[in-house]
Parts: C-alpha cells; sequence; structure tokens
C-alpha cells in the first residue's frame, strides 16, 4: 500500500480524529473549534481526501502564539487549524514507525516508551561513572532556524511517496498569521502541530550518530542535548567540534552565549540537577524549576483573591499533582516541605485579605479556635497580609490538617506516595 493511501485509510484517520479531539486546543487562524470538527467532515471529507490523494492540498497558515519562556525571551507557536492538526496527526501515526528504527537510543524526547525521567536518569548515571564535566550546547531558535531542504532530503531516506513529501513540505512552508497577514516561511517548524516534535527528531539524528561516530556518552530530549566527559579540556574540544558539525552540516546556531561546559551541579538538564557528592549522585529539583513553579503560582495567587478557598484549592490541586508527579524522581526531597510550607503561607494570606474588616478577622481566629484575647491582639497588630500570614496566630488557626481536609495536596506527602507506588 502507498504511504498516503495508508494514512488516508479509514482505521488511521479515526484514529488520529479520536487523538485530536482528546488534545483539544485553541483553534487556528479559521475559529473553527475541536468540537466542530465532526460536523465540518461530515461534509467536507470527501473533497479534503481527493485533495490528498492527487496531491493538491493546500494547508491553511499557522496562527502564530508568543508564550514567555522560562530564561526570559518569548517562544513563538504556530497552532494550525483543527482539519491540519487531523491531517498531520494522521501523517505522523504513519511516519514515527517508520523512522523509529533509525532513531538513536540516546535520543528521549517525543517518543513511544521514552520520556525525560529516562533521561535524566542516564545522564545522573554518566555522572556516577566519572564523567563530572557536562557539554551544555544550546541551540539558538531551533524550531524557527531548521532548513526546509536539508530536512526534506532527510525524511526522503525513508519516504518515497511524493505526494507525502510534497505535503509535508507545504506544511512545513505554511504561512505565519500575524495581524491578518499571512507571512511566507521559508526556514523553520513552528511548534504547535503534531508533526513538529517528529521532524525534530528526524534532523537531530545526524548530531546523534556523529555523536555515537565519536564515541560520546549523551543524553538528547528534541534540542536539548547534554554530552558527558570527564574533563574540561575534552569539554572544550567536543563543545567546539559539535559547534562546527551543527552549524556546517545541519545549518543551525549555537547560541555561544548560553552554551557551556560546566559542572552538572551548576547546570540543568530538563528540570533537573543533581548534588556535587563523590559517590551516590542524588537528582534535585534546578532552582530555575523552582522559580519558575513560585513566578506561576504567584501569577495563580493574584487572580484568586475574590474565590473562595476551596475553589482556589479546587483549582490548585491539577497545577501541583502535575508538578510533583515530574519532579518526584528526585533524591533530595526537602524543597517540597519547604514548598508545602510557601503554599500554605500564600493561601493564608489570601484568606487574610479576603477577612478585611478588624471585627471580621477576630471573628474568623476566634472561631478557629483562638481566645478572644488573642484573636483581638491578631486582629488590631497593624503588620500587612504577608507577615500575618507567617505569623503563629495564622498557623495556629489555619493549621496543615484543615488545608488537608480542604482538599489541598501537599507535594511532600504526594512525594512520598509516588515513591512507594514506584
Amino acid at each position: 500500500m502507498e504511504l498516503m493511501s495508508a494514512v488516508l485509510e479509514r482505521g488511521n484517520m479515526m484514529r488520529a480524529y479520536e487523538r485530536v479531539l482528546r488534545n483539544k486546543g485553541a483553534p487556528g487562524v479559521d475559529g473553527m473549534m475541536v468540537g466542530e470538527l465532526k460536523r465540518y467532515l461530515k461534509a467536507g471529507w470527501p473533497e479534503i481526501r481527493e485533495q490528498l490523494r492527487e496531491g493538491r492540498y493546500e494547508p491553511l497558515p499557522v496562527r502564530k502564539v508568543e508564550i514567555p519562556k522560562p530564561g526570559g525571551g518569548q517562544r513563538m507557536l504556530g497552532i494550525p487549524s483543527v482539519q491540519d492538526r487531523l491531517i498531520q496527526q494522521a501523517l505522523h501515526q504513519m511516519l514515527s514507525p517508520l523512522f523509529e528504527e533509525t532513531f538513536s537510543t540516546h535520543s528521549y524526547g517525543f517518543r513511544p516508551g521514552r520520556s525525560a525521567a529516562q533521561a535524566v536518569q542516564q545522564a545522573r548515571h554518566y555522572i556516577e561513572e566519572g564523567r563530572r564535566w557536562v557539554v551544555d550546547a544550546d541551540l539558538e531558535k531551533f524550531f524557527d532556524r531548521v532548513n526546509h531542504d536539508i530536512l526534506m532530503s532527510r525524511v526522503a531516506r525513508k519516504v518515497k511517496d511524493k505526494r507525502v513529501l510534497k505535503l509535508i513540505r507545504s506544511y512545513l512552508q505554511a504561512g505565519i498569521m500575524e495581524d491578518g497577514l499571512a507571512i511566507a516561511r521559508t526556514e523553520g517548524t513552528p511548534q504547535g502541530g503534531p508533526l513538529s516534535p517528529l521532524l525534530s527528531n528526524i534532523l537531530l539524528t545526524d548530531l546523534d550518530r556523529e555523536l555515537e561516530r565519536r564515541g560520546h556518552r549523551f543524553c538528547r530530549y528534541a534540542d536539548d542535548c547534554n554530552i558527558y566527559v570527564k574533563s574540561q579540556q575534552a569539554g572544550e574540544r567536543v563543545l567546539a567540534s559539535m559547534t562546527r558539525f551543527l552549524e556546517t552540516r545541519l545549518k543551525l546556531r549555537v547560541n555561544r552565549e548560553k552554551s557551556a561546559v560546566d559542572r552538572p551541579w551548576k547546570r540543568s538538564f530538563l528540570g533537573y540537577t543533581v548534588c556535587s557528592r563523590k559517590y551516590n549522585i542524588r537528582l534535585k529539583v534546578a532552582p530555575k524549576s523552582i522559580q519558575r513553579l513560585k513566578g506561576n503560582l504567584k501569577a495563580f495567587f493574584r487572580t484568586a483573591k475574590g474565590r473562595s478557598i476551596r475553589r482556589t484549592i479546587a483549582e490548585l490541586t491539577p497545577k501541583l499533582r502535575g508538578w510533583v508527579n515530574y519532579f518526584r524522581h528526585a533524591g533530595v526531597k526537602g524543597i517540597f516541605e519547604e514548598l508545602d510550607g510557601w503554599i500554605r503561607r500564600h493561601l493564608r494570606k489570601i484568606l487574610w485579605r479576603q477577612w478585611k474588616r478588624l471585627s471580621t478577622r477576630a471573628k474568623k481566629l476566634m472561631r478557629l479556635g483562638l481566645s478572644a484575647v488573642r484573636a483581638w491582639t491578631s486582629a488590631t497588630n497593624g503588620r500587612g497580609p504577608w507577615w500575618n500570614s507567617g505569623a503563629s496566630h495564622l498557623n495556629h488557626a489555619i493549621p496543615k490538617k484543615l488545608f488537608d481536609r480542604l482538599g489541598l495536596v501537599s507535594l511532600m506527602d504526594q512525594y512520598h506516595r509516588l515513591k512507594c507506588v514506584a
């Protein structure tokens, strides 16, 4: 069966449709929501299918969305239309098995049965082996700088159906809609569609094979690649040769300012870092990851002033569960307890602000178990909300067990629970 016919096969399209429904996501330039796709396809799919079979299909431009990057600056996303997400997903389901067998064992991102946790654990193993220097090469705006010709030449090594090749290129070249104008694109594969992660792995497999040929120990997750060596001198040589390879062979750009040869405990990889120990290297949450969480939660707490504490906690719960689930592999656990206290303090601060009047504060404190004298003394102390949220009267009145009853997830408790399950 020709590849395009396999892509358009009913079973494959149904799997793609179900995946698009599960992922939900924002609308593209046409404004169509995921929930509208079924009704649209009932009328329009026969014509779309014929266009794909005949190689005439033209995708819509992607909708430009900018989101803040953890290290500062903006990351550009390109949101395809729901229809194009469906077609891209169907393509991905057929292409992924073709290329999976060609990918390196050192590649962990966006692959079935592989994860960031595995990459981090492998990195820890390399450090335990005595590779106490890391080459951390940062690719500057990788998804925006992918060379289309080089990428398509790699795709064509496994894909012979010219209609599929033409379709993939048309997705690469689909314009970006900004302020009502479609801007043509000559390079890059913007994040936001199902195909981009697979295409990034196809292109960067050349880097994996080059590093393997040279006998290096490395872990790559998408465009994050760390190489572990035994000396700073060796690391400098590797960084220089890796930079030459990426810039000459793949036409990618290495960010000299962000790239470095350094000790692993001074760098982070996928949100983790390690303790500087001679033996028994332990993972811990990187300081940047903690700062990022606190920044996101501060923004969330600012919007929670007018909500009930139960609703605030209900909305907070999935954020905390997701975060601790990702960082459950950390061997240094003190930060979870520290963050628990910080979160509870912010929730107490919200409550103190909601109890605006002095009489309200005193009555609430008495209802929560404080004596009348202590309640009125605390209510009239003249201090600000943050000071009061950390003071003994609020800690006594609103202890951890009360937050537990309200459904607040304890990061430390959840961490221990996940460790027991593992």
